[in-house]
């Protein structure tokens, strides 16, 4: 696809995005809005695991972060909403980049193992400072209201504002990685040991993505808790973030796009597999996700790069094939 055709795409989706609340129910609304707020948090962990390549199975941990984050600045000290997404940012890069650094001495299956550590920790932390966190019944919220007057009700205005924000951090995510900062990157995933050699901090950049990736997921903690309006210990199980871990493998591994796709899957296919079977709907999921990653083994947006640049190899073939005959013919 050419830089022209992505660009209309690109438009066409946005604009697309921008007037589906016209056409769509609250709830059905609610749902497309925790899709944006997968995909941030997908795409931080993509970040970290797809492009840098470390194994997180514990990113619940920084999405309750940011959720708890939001909902303390609320709730507890009456702060203003649109303080609570840059808090929870900052805290959660803060406390990934701390987490990175001592996972400095992990690699591989290690490092998926103090992750997933972490995730079961949480929880219980969680639990036990009851007078913050309002231990397992959790703290309520109410929505925040459209401001200035606009015609949006709760639903509609969390939607537009996690539109807003997730546009901002993909834009922001793709200039890093299209960068010399993401070279370096990729450069430690694909050979730590040449990357070190050719003068690039390994120790420092897999901190700061470790922290970036930690970052982004707790902007979208705290948006999840904006638009549910309730946060508990016990939805943040690890479960969770094994679920994350699934949404960039269907999605798409190092693939900014993946994580749409991604944040799609783990919001609709649970529901799906819930109306086919309310006897057995995990057994649903499992067979949908056997098939999803038997079919496209690359992730959806891996599958859909291969057969664009499986096309436009076989036109260059066909367009090489034609040139020749068109030039005998036009000597004869």
């Amino acid at each position: 696809m050419s830089g022209r055709a992505r660009l209309v795409a690109v438009l066409a989706l946005l604009a697309g995005a921008a007037v589906l609340p016209l056409f769509v129910s609250n709830f059905r609304l609610f749902q497309f809005t925790q899709v944006a707020t997968y995909a941030i948090a997908l795409l931080g962990l993509n970040m970290l695991t797809g492009y840098n390549g470390q194994i997180s199975l514990g990113h619940g941990a920084f999405y309750a972060l940011g959720a708890y984050t939001a909902a303390i600045m609320i709730d507890r000290w009456s702060l203003p909403y649109a303080l609570t997404l840059p808090a929870a940012g900052l805290l959660c890069l803060v406390a990934g980049f701390l987490f990175g650094i001592p996972a400095l001495r992990l690699e591989g299956l290690y490092l998926a193992l103090a992750t997933f550590a972490l995730a079961l920790a949480v929880p219980q932390i969680l639990k036990y400072f009851e007078d913050w966190t309002g231990g397992s019944q959790g703290i309520v919220l109410s929505k925040p209201k459209a401001p200035w007057g606009l015609p949006l009700n709760p639903d509609q205005w969390l939607y537009f504002v996690t539109l807003a924000v997730m546009l901002v951090l993909f834009v922001l995510a793709r200039n890093l990685l299209a960068g010399r900062t993401g070279r370096a990157i990729v450069a430690i995933r694909d050979n730590a040991t040449a990357a070190q050699a050719m003068g690039i901090n390994t120790a420092l950049y897999k901190s700061l993505t470790f922290g970036v990736s930690a970052a982004y997921t707790g902007v979208a903690g705290a948006l999840s808790a904006l638009t549910i309006a309730f946060v508990a210990p016990d939805t943040f199980n690890v479960f969770l973030s094994i679920t994350f871990l699934v949404g960039i493998v269907v999605g798409g591994l190092a693939s900014i796009s993946g994580a749409i796709l991604g944040g799609f899957f783990i919001q609709f296919v649970p529901n799906w597999a819930q109306d086919i079977s309310k006897a057995a709907p995990w057994a649903i999921y499992g067979v949908f996700l056997i098939l999803t990653m038997y079919v496209m083994p690359f992730g959806i947006a891996g599958t859909v790069r291969l057969l664009v640049a499986r096309r436009r190899r076989r036109a260059e073939t066909a367009r090489a094939a034609t040139a020749p005959r068109a030039g005998t013919a036009k000597a004869g």
